[in-house]
This record gives C-alpha cells, sequence and structure tokens, in this order.
C-alpha cells in the first residue's frame, strides 16, 4: 500500500510542482542560453530502480566534456569545470528541478537513493549493488542529506578523490541507504523532505542526526 500511494503522491506533487516552476525555468534557461557553453539541459544515464539504466535530466552546471576531465564523475569543492551560472544552480539545489519529469514518469520518486552514473555505482561492493536500488531512486535522500559536504570532505582528504570516494564516502553512503530501506513510511520520507529545505538554509546544522538518531554512526 505504501507504494502505491506514494507514487500517486510522486505524480500529483510532480505535476503541481511543474506547473509552479514552469515560470522560474524561464529566467534559468536564459541565463544557460547566454552564458558558459549555451547548454540548458543535459540527460545523462544513472542506475536506477532495479539496477536498470535511465536518463535523468538537469539543468547544464559543467562543460560538456565534465566526465572525461579532471576528476572525472567526482566533483570537487570550486571545481573548475562547473561554470559560474552552475555554480549558483548547485548550490541552490535548481540544477535539479527537471527532475520532475523523471518524477512524473516513474524514473525517479522524491525521496529515495540518488542515482549513480554506473562508474560510481560500480564502486560498491556486490553486495550493496544488489540492495541499494531495491527502491525507486530520489530527488533527495538520507545519502545526500548527509552527504551534502561531500565535495569538501573530497576535496580536503589527504587520499586522491577516487580512493576518498571508494574508501570513505560509499561505505557510510550505502549504510545510509540500507538504513532508509528499513525505515521507510510516510514519517521518514516527509522528515527528508523537509530536511533537504532546511540544509539550504542551515547547511551546517546537525538536525538530521537528532531527528534520525538511529542512523549509522558517521565516522568522518
Amino acid at each position: 500500500m505504501y507504494k502505491f500511494i506514494k507514487r500517486f503522491f510522486d505524480i500529483l506533487f510532480s505535476l503541481v510542482a511543474l506547473l509552479i516552476l514552469l515560470p522560474f525555468f524561464i529566467p534559468v534557461i536564459l541565463l544557460l542560453l547566454f552564458t558558459g557553453e549555451h547548454e540548458v539541459f543535459y540527460q545523462q544515464d544513472r542506475v536506477g530502480y532495479k539496477n536498470r539504466i535511465f536518463g535523468i535530466w538537469k539543468f547544464a552546471t559543467m562543460l560538456k566534456n565534465s566526465p572525461n576531465m579532471g576528476s572525472k564523475d567526482l566533483t570537487m569543492r570550486k571545481d573548475p569545470r562547473v561554470t559560474t551560472v552552475g555554480r549558483f544552480l548547485r548550490k541552490t539545489k535548481l540544477n535539479e528541478l527537471p527532475q520532475m519529469f523523471n518524477i512524473l514518469i516513474g524514473d525517479m520518486s522524491f525521496v529515495g537513493p540518488r542515482p549513480l552514473m554506473q562508474s560510481g555505482f560500480d564502486r560498491y561492493t556486490d553486495e550493496l549493488k544488489s540492495k541499494v536500488y531495491d527502491v525507486t531512486p530520489g530527488l533527495t535522500g538520507i545519502g545526500s542529506i548527509v552527504f551534502r559536504d561531500e565535495e569538501l570532505i573530497i576535496t580536503k582528504s589527504e587520499l586522491s578523490p577516487e580512493e576518498c570516494y571508494r574508501k570513505i564516502i560509499l561505505p557510510y553512503k550505502g549504510a545510509l541507504e540500507l538504513w532508509y530501506q528499513q525505515h521507510r513510511n510516510f514519517f521518514t520520507d516527509f522528515m527528508l523532505l523537509f530536511l533537504t529545505g532546511w540544509y539550504v538554509f542551515f547547511p551546517k546544522s546537525q538536525l538530521v542526526f537528532k531527528v534520525f538518531p538511529s542512523l549509522p554512526v558517521r565516522n568522518i
């Protein structure tokens, strides 16, 4: 029942959000058209439900050839591949708004594990690969909230970006996503949506650990 009700609200709220947000798309589209590489949207293959590949939609925030440059699929703090407008869009999470279309058609939900590129997904252990996407990936989720400072962790680490992500970030992020599967219900989903907005205004807050005291211990 939870699954069907959640899908109903995904369709309802994504339609409402698109109607409300479409006027705000216009200035973003104009900014992107006249800056950077003049790209507005980009579609990228991501791993989704039951490990099926789908195309995720975002506003373009990085140089076209970014996956083949620098730290590849890992983004650093003040990453030179991010455009000036893209920096603002990423900080405010406005770059994620086109994913309302992904939610509407059922590739994604509002809440769930963030869908990774294949290269990122392949860094998981075989056990996590078989479990992480047993639920529909989301616009936001516990992993993306706890690791809202992921770029800073990678940038400050003495390890290479690849090693930091594989050895430090990904094991804990996988544990968080399994925690979500064990605790998913309407209260959890609602609080994750609330916390996503909360951290836009209070990025250094530790509220998530107070709301969900049963989270795996973060040792980063």
